[in-house]
């Protein structure tokens, strides 16, 4: 935690553990403090912000955590208890607004639908924003509402999965990129944290566990689904696909969230390479046709078996989509899964949404921390469905020369 001292005068005085000093030291814009559980994270995120408004005065401000629980329980008493009791400022509930002489802090959490999109501000900080309710849209809506001013970012956070926060901010991180810096340490980091806690923890959790939630490492977490796919191998730069490679697409039908992808074959090796995504709402069948058409994939399948009427509109509309070879889902997923044993996935590095999605597929866990059959939070990886259909279709046997259609 931040240690704080208020002398008489009311002046509070602020003791930061080296691991916070190196956060608090950095001039990169998007700073992530990825540590493990109790080792000051969300004491320090306050204190932070406080120093961006001194440097980029008056304006809008954000404060984001993961969900509405973590808003209450831990970032408003934090945020109140810095900004509130130590600096005068004025917390208006019902806005969720700390506010000073024009200056407003907005206080958010990311599975708000909409929250994030109200606003533009000077500087962010994201608390708990490796969980998963803290998705990639709103880490992207954060970036633009910073757009403007090209604002600064403080993550905190213990590492839940391997989504967004491991491929857009750590991997980048790690490549050189000179926007990013992570800063990781241990629980005991913390001075006051009990280093008898710390070995118990390591005695009795898992190793995945302990290495994730106190030491701040990523690592493969039980239960996720696709545990073979290696993104050190796999993700890839972009290169300029040859004409002469098949293309191929995936569909998941929704009315809120129409998702595909597009694979290319390599002819000689026969490596799939996954080199578009798409995922709209609030579009007609005839505009979702429009750009999927223009992909040139040879073979589209989607949807469940059951969605046969999805299919009907679509062919209507010019694009003949097939139903899957399987209607089982694990049959689907054992599919793709053997793809990724065998490296046989190579995925366009900037192809954010599928590798935010590969990274927190995963199944729900029991009370013994043991994997499920029941996926977690399954009616929202669009693109896992969409690849499924696709790759049971092609890694299956061949689809037949009826079933082959040019849209050329």
């Amino acid at each position: 935690m931040a240690l704080v001292t208020v002398d008489k005068t009311g002046k509070a005085t602020i003791a930061l553990h080296p691991g916070q000093i190196k956060a608090h030291n950095s001039d990169r814009r998007f700073v992530f403090v990825v540590a493990g559980t109790q080792s000051g994270k969300t004491s320090y995120g306050p204190w932070w912000l406080a120093r961006e408004i001194c440097k980029c005065g008056a304006g809008d401000y954000l404060a984001v955590t993961a969900t509405y629980d973590l808003f209450k329980l831990k970032m408003l008493p934090e945020m109140r208890r810095v900004f509130c009791e130590y600096m005068g400022w004025d917390w208006q509930a019902s806005d969720r607004v700390i506010s000073k002489n024009g200056t407003r802090i907005i206080l958010r959490s990311a599975n708000a639908p909409g929250g994030l999109e109200s606003a533009t501000a000077k500087a962010a900080w994201l608390d708990e924003c490796g969980q998963d309710e803290f998705d990639l849209q709103a880490w992207e809506a954060v970036q633009r509402r910073l757009s403007l001013s090209q604002g600064r970012v403080l993550g905190t956070t213990t590492p839940y999965n391997l989504g967004w926060l491991k491929q857009q901010v750590y991997d980048r991180w790690t490549r050189g990129d000179s926007d990013y810096q992570v800063v990781q340490f241990k629980s005991t980091m913390n001075p006051i944290f009990p280093l008898s806690e710390y070995d118990r923890a390591r005695e009795t959790l898992p190793l995945w566990k302990f290495n994730m939630y106190y030491n701040g490492e990523f690592t493969r977490p039980a239960g996720m689904i696709y545990d073979a796919f290696d993104d050190t191998i796999c993700k890839i730069a972009p290169f300029a696909i040859p004409d002469d490679w098949p293309r191929y697409g995936g569909m998941d039908f929704g009315g809120q969230h129409t998702a595909a992808v597009c694979y290319t074959e390599n002819t000689d090796t026969k490596a799939l390479y996954l080199v578009k995504e798409y995922l709209a709402g609030g579009k007609s069948i005839a505009e979702h046709t429009a750009t999927l058409k223009s992909w040139g994939c040879r073979v589209w399948v989607g949807g469940s078996k059951s969605e046969g009427q999805w299919r009907q509109e679509f062919r209507a509309a010019g694009l003949p989509i097939l139903e899957p070879s399987f209607s089982d889902v694990e049959a689907g997923i054992d599919r793709v899964y053997a793809c990724h044993k065998a490296n046989g996935i190579l995925v366009f590095d900037t192809l954010t949404g599928y590798l935010d999605q590969k990274g927190t597929y995963s199944r729900e866990l029991d009370a013994n921390g043991q994997p499920t059959e029941r996926i977690k939070n399954k009616e929202t990886y669009h693109y896992m469905d969409a690849e499924r259909y696709i790759i049971g279709k092609i890694r299956g046997r061949e689809p037949s020369p009826s079933e082959m259609v040019a849209f050329v």
